[in-house]
């Protein structure tokens, strides 16, 4: 008989090491230091995207270094699309929006995984459009018809 008393386990039962692992496959990356670099620029930008419960229940499930890129810049007061979001990051890594989208695709791909599928739902309903598919998603959202 199952027990429903026994909490559920944690999703980010995930050390920082292993979430790098993750995203070194998912990009493909020669190296743990470029996957590093990849995993804290587009947390960071991100976490300038993301508020509310939201910024906070996607920090708690991620591991603690992973976390702080998120949490560390304090959110942009005009939200960008996902596109803009792409266009965004490689002005600021100094990259291209190529490289900036496959960083962004590796990355979130995980953090996909982790957050888990009630909260990545919150999380795109919060969000412009374009996000879903940078999160690997179907895009769902009816287009808004221009006034």
């Amino acid at each position: 008989m199952h027990d429903q008393t026994r909490p559920t386990p944690s999703l980010t039962a995930v050390t920082f090491d292993q979430m790098l692992e993750r995203v070194r496959y998912e990009g493909a990356y020669p190296t743990r230091e470029r996957a590093e670099e990849a995993v804290h620029h587009v947390l960071a930008a991100l976490g300038r995207q993301v508020t509310r419960d939201e910024r906070v229940d996607l920090a708690q499930r991620l591991p603690v270094e992973a976390a702080l890129s998120l949490t560390a810049s304090v959110p942009d007061s005009a939200q960008l699309t996902g596109w803009g979001f792409v266009k965004d990051l490689a002005a600021r890594t100094g990259g291209t929006p190529a490289t900036a989208r496959w960083d962004t695709g590796a990355v979130l791909a995980v953090v996909t995984r982790l957050a888990g599928p009630d909260l990545l739902a919150r999380i795109l309903d919060r969000l412009p459009g374009g996000y879903a598919l940078l999160f690997g998603q179907a895009e769902l959202r009816q287009p808004q018809a221009a006034a």
